[in-house]
């Protein structure tokens, strides 16, 4: 029998109770080469001053990774999104990325949101854009990576489609 409920895919602080287990997060072998490994993701958030960390939960248990940051133009940021392997194809990533969405406008000040992705990235580059995120033609890091924004307008919509 299938499990036909929908998913709660939870955004929670990483602390001293879950960071090993945001550590132990791996993609998919064919993945790796579009992330960091999440103890680099961690130590960026740790040892910098722009992302936040958030581990993303299912039924209690760990299943990925993200982190957020502020830009200068006021914009959030979604950063460095890893979802476990044993977990992918469930719909978890996108759901992540809702509720990131939806934590991020809420906050004061918020012009938009952004992510950036390769442009290899055929995955990356669907879920997004049918999340509504539109590529500007922007880079990021020295070009490798294309940019996404999604305005407050299509970011309040995504939200309410998904129920908040």
């Amino acid at each position: 029998m299938v499990d036909e409920r929908p998913l709660e895919v939870r955004l929670v602080e990483v602390d001293a109770d879950n960071w090993r287990a945001c550590a132990a997060v791996r993609p998919l072998p064919g993945q790796a080469q579009f992330v960091a490994d999440v103890s680099y993701y961690l130590s960026l958030c740790a040892y910098g001053d722009t992302w936040h960390p958030l581990a993303v939960e299912v039924g209690g248990d760990i299943v990925g990774f993200l982190m957020w940051g502020v830009d200068d133009d006021a914009s959030r940021w979604i950063g460095g999104l890893v979802v476990d392997s044993a977990h992918q194809r469930r719909g978890i990533g996108r759901a992540a990325v809702v509720e990131a969405v939806r934590l991020l406008v809420a906050q004061d000040g918020c012009t938009g949101v952004a992510l950036s992705y390769s442009p290899d990235n055929g995955t990356a580059r669907t879920l997004y854009a049918g999340l509504g995120f539109a590529e500007t033609g922007e880079t990021e890091d020295e070009g490798d990576e294309v940019v996404a924004r999604l305005s407050l307008d299509a970011a309040g919509r995504l939200v309410a489609q998904s129920g908040g």
